[in-house]
């Protein structure tokens, strides 16, 4: 069955789910509105196709139970890619974020330890939860110390891409954790307070020692002890 069409008067929004167009129109005639909303008024068929080609556009059929069928010139192909990519955003934002889990061991290897790390730094940056398992098996489950050391590292290690949404926990023979993704604000945020924090504090300035009084030089005082010795020497005569 046919799509239902919707005109909207003056506007944009029209619901056309595969309309007719130009030539594949069967009415004699129909009632014409213009490419921007404005009311044309009612048209033989042959004239609206004509008034449409003039403005390169299409004649798209938006009512065509209204008697007579309501036509509108537009644009139908970028009508028809601006209505796929609203769809495509209306999608994306009533999408439901899964949760990824991701296992670790508590003796897990450096090398396995950054692989996995990869993919949980690129869930969280998809938006989705993830659950970090640590698995014991034997004598193991006796020291959950290990799993938590793990867990708190990747915590830090992902500080800034997401937050401990449920603390760890233990659960049967292992220990999980919940982390949720980093909101946008708090995201940019610590990343621009981590590179100020590594920058090193300023070395205070270096104290400057008093300038030592110029002394005068040596010939100005043998000149004015002269002139005292001779009057001591007057004063025995």
């Amino acid at each position: 069955m046919r799509g239902t069409l919707e005109a909207t008067r003056g506007g944009s929004d029209i619901a056309v789910d595969d309309a007719r167009i130009n030539e594949q129109i069967r009415a004699r005639e129909v009632r014409l509105v213009g490419p921007d909303g404005q009311q044309v008024g009612i048209k033989p068929l042959p004239e609206a196709l004509e008034h449409a080609r003039r403005l390169d556009l299409d004649l798209v059929e938006v009512a065509p139970d209204a008697n007579p069928p309501v036509c509108r010139i537009m644009n139908y192909g970028r009508y028809k890619y601006e209505q796929e990519q609203r769809r495509k955003d209306s999608r994306k934002k009533t999408s439901q974020t899964s949760v990824k889990e991701m296992k670790f061991r508590p003796k897990i290897s450096e090398h396995d330890y950054v692989t996995k790390m990869k993919h949980v730094e690129r869930f969280l940056g998809e938006g989705h939860r993830v659950k970090l398992t640590i698995m014991f098996r034997g004598r193991e489950v006796s020291h959950p110390e290990l799993g938590r050391k793990i867990l708190q590292r990747v915590a830090d290690d992902v500080a800034t891409l997401g937050v401990v949404e449920h603390m760890p926990r233990i659960d049967g023979r292992n220990m999980t954790m919940v982390l949720a993704p980093q909101r946008d604000g708090a995201r940019r945020k610590k990343s621009e307070a981590a590179p100020a924090a590594a920058q090193p504090a300023p070395e205070p300035a270096a104290a400057t020692e008093p300038a030592e009084p110029a002394t005068e030089p040596a010939a100005a005082t043998e000149a004015a002890e002269q002139p005292e010795a001779a009057e001591a020497a007057v004063e025995q005569a």
